[in-house]
């Protein structure tokens, strides 16, 4: 009985590697990659009603894990969101394909300036439509910590908040803190800076309450830190939940990123890509997804319409002098990120 089912079960087996997991393709599908919590899950729905085309939706937590994703091709994405640096490398790799931006008329919302920063990655903007950006901080509670403080990461390092930190579960954000602590770039691969970002951040363990990532910003509201790294928007929710909390951007310097979105090689269906991407950038559907996700916008037409108090907070739209201090990430070589993650194990495991 298996010897006469083998033959037919491999030929089954090579088909569905050859058509992609779910047999058949489907024209009328779209599939999308994205960060967890990074979009209001009713707009899906809505799209499908209005297009009529199906949406696979998937999730992932950090930039890294993201690149790991797609790189492994169990999945053939028609479009994705991720980080700058990421998309760099990916562009640089040649698994990006340039936006027909013809055919996504409401990328008019979209502010210029926005489109200078987005040719640190993206060097023509052939191939990203930005979606977020912002910064990376400290989120405090100021019935805990003195403000004065916080203008500078060592606060971080300092023994009196022991157990009442929480940073960033990611390893390019949090060596770029010891990094700019430690007066270089967040970009370097000299090892021995590397080394001395790791000493750092081992000499602070003991102190961490935990590495987080989408929880930090409730934990934060909920009083169970002090401190926390954390990027600007997270840092705009939590304030919304809790009128005891300030954000800060430390004099030393910090990352500013933007979350773009980009057709990778894999797409089979670009017409539903772009015609998602134009979705994106109308007004009431930008709106909805600032709403629900608090990070600084570059749609226009969205900003024009926030109240003026929302307009000036610069926890959500850092002003000019802020984004002059930071820098984007840059993506590493194989060698340098290989030697990353032995670092971040080694923080991990200590």
């Amino acid at each position: 009985m298996k010897k006469r089912l083998f033959a037919p079960l491999l030929f089954i087996c090579l088909a569905i590697m050859l058509t992609g997991c779910s047999g058949k393709d489907d024209p009328n599908t779209v599939t999308i990659l994205n960060y967890g919590k990074y979009f209001e899950p009713g707009l899906l729905d809505q799209f499908e009603e209005e297009t009529g085309i199906t949406v696979k939706y998937e999730e992932y937590e950090s930039p890294e894990e993201m690149y790991a994703k797609y790189k492994a091709g169990s999945i053939r994405y028609d479009v994705a969101c991720t980080s700058d640096y990421i998309i760099q490398k990916l562009i640089q790799e040649g698994e990006t394909v340039e936006i027909d931006f013809d055919n996504i008329p409401e990328f008019a919302n979209i502010d210029e300036k926005y489109l200078e920063y987005c040719k640190n990655f993206d060097a023509e903007n052939r191939y990203t439509l930005p979606y977020f950006f912002g910064t990376v901080g400290i989120l405090y509670n100021t019935t805990m910590v003195d403000p004065a403080e916080t203008d500078t990461w060592n606060v971080l390092w300092d023994k009196k908040y022991s157990g009442q930190i929480i940073m960033e579960n990611s390893v390019r954000d949090t060596y770029m803190v010891a990094q700019k602590l430690l007066g270089v770039s967040c970009n370097t691969t000299d090892r021995d800076v590397l080394d001395r970002s790791l000493d750092l951040l081992l000499e602070q363990k003991p102190l961490v309450y935990s590495y987080l990532s989408d929880e930090t910003a409730d934990w934060m509201a909920a009083g169970n830190a002090a401190l926390a790294e954390v990027y600007s928007g997270e840092a705009a929710y939590a304030q919304s939940l809790n009128s005891d909390l300030a954000f800060s951007v430390p004099k030393e310097g910090s990352n500013m990123w933007v979350d773009a979105w980009f057709i990778p090689k894999t797409c089979r269906h670009k017409k539903n890509a772009e015609l998602f991407l134009n979705y994106l950038c109308r007004e009431d559907v930008a709106m909805t997804n600032f709403d629900y996700v608090y990070y600084a916008t570059p749609n226009k037409a969205v900003f024009d319409q926030l109240d003026e108090e929302t307009q000036q907070d610069e926890t959500i739209f850092p002003d000019e002098k802020t984004l002059n201090n930071c820098e984007f990430f840059q993506p590493l070589d194989e060698i340098t990120t290989n030697y990353y993650t032995e670092l971040w194990e080694a923080l991990k495991a200590y």
